[in-house]
């Protein structure tokens, strides 16, 4: 029987449910991210593609990540002049990723040429409008001021940001100042599971009752002897519930 869009499959998570689920795919070889990607399908509907992949295998993942179809995330944190940001995400846009992210801390000059191009370049390739995703302070620096993210988040909006990058911490904050803001959390793992570098990490539950609107896994299944039952066991309670 085929999946309805409200049942959670016994194979996976229901369609809604997986288009709120990135796949950080952090290895780098395209042979071993296919594989992933085919194994954890259930349960993810973004695949994120950060700058060791991009770096091994240049844009041809972004096509295979599509093909494999997912929506790509393209996590190489743009962080230049405005000139160069612009043309590198008209490149993205063009190559047909959902979201792209760039540093907050470089500005509102550089995040707006970044929108602009990012746009561009998808509707100049007949494409969806992308999101631009600012990265507000990356989740493994525990130590930033608590004014960093809202003076980083107010730069993000009005520069046309569609969405930040934030810890779980943040969320609160940031739906109160910007509720229209899409709000991507990293750093997902298991309850009681190794943090590796991300101090601020949560479980998929938390992260989603906080208000969180995509969540990012990587190494708390990438790393797993078997992926596909990490994920399962991660997801139980979302897809039970």
């Amino acid at each position: 029987m085929a999946e309805s869009s409200t049942q959670t499959s016994a194979e996976g998570l229901a369609p809604e449910l997986r288009s709120k689920m990135a796949l950080a795919l952090d290895v780098d070889d395209l042979v071993a991210a296919n594989r992933l990607a085919r194994q954890l399908r259930p349960w993810f509907g973004v695949a994120k593609i950060g700058l060791e992949l991009y770096t091994a295998t240049g844009p041809d993942v972004i096509g295979a990540m599509l093909d494999n179809g997912f929506e790509v995330f393209l996590d190489i944190k743009l962080h230049d002049i405005p000139t160069t940001v612009n043309k590198a995400a008209s490149v993205a846009g063009a190559l047909g990723v959902s979201y792209l992210t760039m540093h907050a801390h470089g500005g509102l000059p550089m995040l707006r040429a970044g929108v602009e191009g990012l746009t561009t370049g998808a509707r100049k390739a007949g494409l969806e409008d992308p999101t631009a995703l600012a990265i507000t302070v990356l989740t493994s620096d525990a130590d930033a001021p608590d004014h960093i993210v809202p003076s980083r988040l107010r730069v993000a909006v009005e520069a046309g940001c569609g969405g930040v990058v934030c810890s779980a911490t943040d969320l609160k904050d940031i739906r109160e100042m910007s509720p229209r803001t899409m709000r991507v959390v990293p750093g997902i793992r298991a309850a009681g599971g190794d943090k590796h570098d991300q101090p601020k990490a949560v479980t998929p539950e938390i992260a989603l009752e906080e208000g969180a609107d995509m969540i990012v896994v990587g190494r708390a299944v990438t790393l797993a002897d078997d992926p596909a039952a990490a994920a399962a066991a991660l997801f139980a309670d979302i897809a039970a519930s």
